[in-house]
């Protein structure tokens, strides 16, 4: 590295993943957002049999041997959202909407919960109470004078519970539409859709246990340290054992490298830690497919050198559960070393070592995240990390399997209970049989469709259960016009966020429980379920005291909108809110793998879903496992491909998804500020930019200039040719219409971009202020 001048808020970091530091970071947290008093009760019930499930990232359960099952960004999940701040009526009578939309989304969240429901009122640019049965038959009577019911968006968060999403899509099928944008549409939409083409199922196939069996992890593209903290536990278990786990990832990322687990004993005390990866290769982005393709390629060499027979592919495997295979060795033969090099950036041989290590393994897991999915290419990256797998035989066997990694902590279970624009027919046909009327076969938007359907004018309302759409998906130069221009839009939150600030014609902010806090209904307290990452279905409950008297729960809120929308429906929606037995009845009665559904919950750890992979049966049309071909080695890229710098978005550690708890990115060495570019310090000297410059990023989008100004530069150890800023900020250079077109998913993680170097600042900017 060249001598670096110094950039205030850059500065090292030595220390491991988690450690001393991540507890110090927890305690902070709880500082800045609880009462000292509480938080250690509140904590200690997350993630327990008789708690609640923690409202961050979806990876499962350990078995519960330990007084605590949080990590640091859990901490931050839970107390983010079990504050002692409010945000009250008396605060919105006291700032306009546009005042609002001045502050930072970081302030704006950090503002506290919402404690009352509120109408948007046009005349003083203000949020001002309304009463729940106004506010529902408002709703209502909008609702029923639409032209068409596909005039409505629907979109879900990944937070909501397995009930309050049921009951939304029974809402909108029984309104009339299969209109279902939601956050999976922004991150692993392109899972939901390879993996049925290559194994049958939309999901994973690991567990726990297969973690405890595995002789090789491969981790591709995420960085679980921040995005899902709790697996660091898992991943520390497994080095320790010396099980190898090979990364590849554009960004050096301090979790992958070591860890020091906060709860052993040694390590703390010693200040130790352990070397989480045995190989780090460090691919170009977007150049996911040629790397693994490199690595197939490679063993199908090894294969043909080990003698007649081969003996490295599992042929017998291959014979009896797939087909497809020789299309895919035609493809594989057909791709050029040289290009597999250009484009992955990684040398040969080092792919050939990884093939040699596969080869070795009897029990592979890979492990994927949003660094596979989210670029145009995404569902094609997910089907060759299938054929990887396949081709030895890596499904449905003990130790081995393809794990990819959920975000939000109930994202996959949404998609189980029917938050999905492309509906099964058979799950319509049961809900007809079950509730008495004709749900819609058309298929639905999407999210990026959705805001098309608004820029055209066809869409004319949107209800959020949850999230924060508008700054979730790229290109806010037409997404955020998009929502202004609605008739009606409808937010149920827990706290303040940009997309409640983008009214519409009527807007209404109907405040939700949190996962946290305890749920009374007619019947007494209430549990909802969730589903992690794994398949495991369970029960959490939250005990704090809600933040107001006047918050409903999601399932009641959802109900209720039904009720005022649809007054002849044959539906009791307010039976089923008086005890969430009854949702779940209705669940186990319309979707396959809930059988026993209530009593299976009340058994601690839940159950698990069915998952025919893992016994090696395949729900494809064909009923086997299907190979892909991947043609070539490059993505489809927006204009500048061949001399641009590919643009990697992502999360600092101090953040979980467009939530952000604070403004360090300790792991990096960012500390108070995001306004930065990661950057090679080759690329740096090759574009005449030192460390510390200040640069504005560009692309192209249909004509359109896209532009991040003001951003400094700053040295990081990342691929060549690669770049990376922090999202949501940097999703101004997202184009809407750049995306996969089998999934629908943006391409976040490989923006081709410019830079310009900028005239320096009287004050450099940082997003957060």
């Amino acid at each position: 590295m060249s001598k670096r001048r110094e950039v205030p808020g850059i500065r090292p970091y030595d220390g491991p993943a988690g450690g001393w530091g991540a507890l110090q970071a927890a305690a902070k947290a709880v500082r800045q957002q609880m009462e000292i008093v509480t938080a250690p009760i509140v904590l200690m019930r997350t993630n327990q049999p008789s708690g609640f499930d923690c409202p961050g990232c979806a990876w499962p359960d350990k078995e519960h041997k330990s007084t605590f099952q949080f990590c640091e960004n859990g901490a931050k999940a839970v107390t983010w959202e079990a504050t002692s701040k409010r945000v009250t009526p008396e605060f919105f009578a006291r700032h306009t909407v546009t005042e609002l939309l001045a502050m930072s989304d970081y302030t704006l969240e950090n503002l506290g919960r919402l404690t009352d429901p509120l109408r948007y009122d046009a005349a003083s640019d203000k949020f001002l109470p309304v009463g729940w049965d106004e506010a529902f038959a408002r709703i209502g009577e909008r609702l029923r004078a639409m032209d068409s019911p596909d005039r409505v968006e629907f979109y879900t968060s990944g937070r909501a519970s397995n009930e309050a999403a049921y009951l939304f899509q029974l809402f909108a099928r029984e309104y009339g539409t299969n209109n279902f944008p939601d956050c999976s549409n922004m991150c692993h939409e392109a899972t939901s859709v390879g993996l049925p083409q290559s194994i049958g199922i939309g999901k994973g196939t690991v567990s726990l246990a297969d973690f405890d069996e595995t002789e090789l992890i491969l981790s591709i593209g995420h960085n679980p340290g921040t995005n899902h903290p709790r697996m660091m536990g898992t991943l520390h278990e497994a080095a320790r054992r010396g099980v190898p786990i090979i990364v590849f990832n554009p960004l050096r990322e301090r979790a992958l490298e070591r860890f020091a687990d906060p709860q052993n004993v040694v390590e703390m005390a010693t200040y130790g830690s352990t070397d989480i990866a045995s190989t780090y290769l460090q691919v170009r982005a977007g150049g996911d497919a040629a790397a693994l393709k490199g690595v197939m390629k490679a063993l199908l060499a090894l294969d043909a050198g080990n003698g007649q027979g081969g003996g490295v592919l599992d042929r017998a495997f291959i014979a009896e559960h797939t087909q497809g295979f020789d299309a895919l060795v035609e493809e594989l033969h057909a791709t050029s070393w040289a290009d597999i090099v250009q484009e992955s950036g990684l040398r040969r041989i080092a792919l050939e070592q990884v093939a040699q290590a596969y080869a070795k393994s009897k029990a592979t897991i890979v492990c994927y995240g949003m660094g596979v999915t989210q670029h145009n290419t995404g569902t094609a990256n997910v089907r060759l990390i299938a054929d990887l797998l396949l081709m030895r035989g890596n499904i449905g066997k003990p130790g081995a399997g393809i794990c990819p990694l959920r975000g939000h902590s109930n994202v996959q279970g949404n998609r189980t209970v029917g938050i999905t624009e492309k509906p099964a027919a058979e799950f319509l046909d049961r809900l007809e049989q079950v509730f008495g009327f004709k749900p819609p076969r058309e298929h639905g938007h999407d999210a990026v469709r959705a805001i098309r359907a608004m820029e055209a004018g066809q869409a004319k309302a949107l209800i959020c259960l949850g999230g924060n759409f508008a700054v979730a998906l790229p290109d806010p130069e037409r997404c955020y016009p998009a929502m202004r221009s609605l008739e009606l839009s409808v937010h149920l939150g827990t706290k303040l966020n940009r997309s409640h600030l983008l009214v519409g014609q009527e807007t209404y902010l109907l405040p939700v429980l949190g996962r946290t806090e305890l749920d009374v209904q007619a019947t007494g307290a209430q549990s909802i379920t969730v589903e992690d990452s794994m398949s495991m279905v369970h029960a959490s409950a939250g005990r704090l005291r809600p933040a107001s008297a006047q918050l409903r729960s999601e399932p009641a809120i959802v109900a209720g909108l039904a009720r005022a929308t649809l007054p002849a429906s044959r539906v009791d929606w307010l039976s089923l809110i008086e005890d969430y037995d009854r949702i779940r009845d209705l669940i186990e009665r319309t979707l396959p793998g809930f059988d026993d559904y209530n009593a299976r919950i009340r058994v601690p750890g839940g159950f698990r879903m069915p998952l025919p992979p893992t016994e090696r049966v395949w729900p494809t049309p064909t009923g086997k496992a299907m190979f892909s071909v991947f043609r070539g080695v490059r993505e489809r890229y927006q204009p500048w491909a061949e001399d641009a710098l590919r643009l990697v978005t992502i999360r600092s550690h101090d953040q979980y998804n467009t939530t952000v708890y604070g403004l360090d990115d300790r792991y990096r060495g960012v500390f108070g500020r995001r306004d930065v570019l990661f950057m090679h310090p080759e690329d740096l000297a090759a574009q005449g930019l030192a460390h510390g410059d200040l640069v504005d990023i560009e692309t192209l989008a249909d004509g359109r200039a896209l532009r991040l100004p003001g951003i400094t530069v700053i040295e990081y150890e990342i691929a060549r040719g690669s770049v990376a800023a922090y999202y949501p900020e940097a999703n101004v250079l997202a184009p809407l219409d750049d995306i996969d077109e089998e999934s629908g998913t943006p391409s976040y993680k490989s923006i081709p971009v410019r830079l310009v170097k900028a005239a320096p600042a009287a004050a450099t900017p940082v997003w957060g202020d």
